[in-house]
């Protein structure tokens, strides 16, 4: 259990930090499409005796490259390329789990397996995490005046075009330290639903970031502290924690919160003029 809490705590907070870029640039469907495309990459990791990572890693980058090629290939839009991608990918690697000879349930990449993570799977993912956030943090000037405002990032020596690899590359290392958390298919939640909420909350990036980071983590050690408790999916919790939390931001956020926009509005109506 407590290292089940110590890689969602991991997992949670590097999602976080990736999570405000991808909000910010409008790339959720792109953070869909590589954490469900690196499933063949690690059921062809098992079948060789690699480290689940490499395929994953590998498959994440190929996927980045397929739906560029398709894209500046075809008249097809990024959006179609990237659903094709991914859900080819994603199906290829359904076949190979069900084909593939195990002794270890594989199913449990596709779902998660919190409590079954072994020390070195929780090394292997501190370390991808270490690597992810220190670049992220070291380049977040560069990464957020790319996303603001590319045209000025040129202008002044940037090259929008490798900052937006860099942010790929770190996206498909993100998915494969939170794979092994939460699964393939509950990924996505925790690239997007963090920075979601943070943005809700401040329109300034640096605070959007330690909000993020904060609400993932400790909504997340909610989530797997109530999944023991109740003896439910662990990752499931995960994310519903997570999205409990951007409920009641959407609703009471002090500036942006629905409910306390008509609150506001009412009493700016019954104000006496």
């Amino acid at each position: 259990m407590l290292r089940a809490m110590a890689i969602t705590a991991v997992a949670a907070f590097v999602c976080a930090l990736l999570s405000c870029w991808l909000i910010l640039i409008g790339w959720s469907l792109m953070g869909d499409a590589v954490s469900h495309a690196v499933l063949p990459g690690v059921v062809l990791a098992y079948i060789v005796d690699l480290p689940f990572a490499v395929g994953a890693v590998a498959f994440g980058l190929i996927a980045v490259l397929l739906i560029g090629i398709v894209r500046d290939t075809s008249r097809i839009k990024e959006d179609a390329v990237i659903g094709i991608v991914f859900t080819a990918l994603f199906a290829l690697g359904i076949v190979l789990v069900s084909v593939t000879p195990s002794h270890v349930d594989l199913g449990h990449i596709v779902f998660g397996n919190l409590l079954g993570v072994s020390p070195s799977v929780l090394v292997q993912v501190a370390l991808l995490a270490g690597i992810v956030s220190t670049v992220l943090l070291l380049k977040r000037r560069d990464l957020m005046l790319m996303a603001f405002d590319p045209v000025h990032a040129h202008a002044i020596g940037l090259s929008p075009r490798v900052l937006s690899g860099l942010l790929l590359v770190m996206l498909a290392l993100t998915s494969v330290a939170a794979l092994q958390a939460v699964g393939v298919v509950l990924v996505v939640a925790m690239l997007i639903i963090p920075g979601a909420t943070a943005h809700l909350l401040t329109d300034r990036f640096s605070r959007m970031l330690v909000i993020a980071a904060t609400v993932a983590v400790v909504s997340s050690l909610a989530g797997a502290y109530l999944s023991y408790w109740w003896d439910t999916s662990a990752g499931g919790m995960v994310v519903l924690a997570q999205a409990a939390v951007f409920a009641l931001v959407y609703l009471f956020a002090p500036r942006e919160g629905v409910v306390t926009g008509r609150i506001r509005a009412r009493r700016r109506a019954a104000a006496p003029a």
